[in-house]
C-alpha cells in the first residue's frame, strides 16, 4: 500500500474514531451540561460532517481518483470545520467567546467544496475504456 493511502487511511480512521466519541460526548455529557438546543445541534453538525469526510477518506483511499490535492482540501477542510464548530458550540461551557473562529468555519467549508469539486474534475478527464 502506498504511504498516501496509508496516510489517508490513518485521517479517514482518526475522523471517525474522534467522531464517534465526540458524539457520544455530545449525546449524553453535553446535553446534562446543559447545552442549549442550537449550540447542542452546532456540534451535532460538526460531528456528522467528521464522520462524513471520515468515511469518504477511507473509500476514496481505495481508488485511483484520491490525489494529494484533493485529500488536503478535504483533510483540512474537515478539521477547520468541525473544529471551529466544537469550539464555538461549547465557548460558554469553557467560559470564553470563540466568536473570533467564526470566518474559520466557511474557510473549512470552502475547502470541503474544493476537495469535492477537484475530485469530480479527476473522475471527469479520467480516460476510459467505456
Amino acid at each position: 500500500m502506498a504511504s498516501h493511502s496509508k496516510s489517508t487511511l490513518v485521517f479517514g480512521a482518526s475522523f471517525m474514531l474522534f467522531g464517534v466519541v465526540l458524539g457520544a460526548i455530545g449525546a449524553h455529557a453535553l446535553q446534562k451540561a446543559g447545552l442549549d438546543t442550537e449550540s447542542l445541534g452546532s456540534y451535532e453538525t460538526a460531528v456528522r460532517y467528521q464522520i462524513y469526510h471520515g468515511l469518504a477518506l477511507l473509500i476514496l483511499a481505495q481508488t485511483k481518483y484520491l490525489t494529494r490535492e484533493v485529500k488536503g482540501f478535504l483533510i483540512a477542510g474537515t478539521l477547520l470545520f468541525s473544529i471551529s464548530i466544537y469550539i464555538l458550540a461549547l465557548d460558554e461551557l469553557l467560559g470564553f467567546s470563540a466568536s473570533f473562529l467564526g470566518p474559520v468555519t466557511p474557510i473549512g467549508g470552502s475547502l470541503l467544496i474544493l476537495g469535492w469539486a477537484l475530485l469530480i474534475i479527476k473522475i471527469v478527464r479520467e480516460k476510459s475504456a467505456n
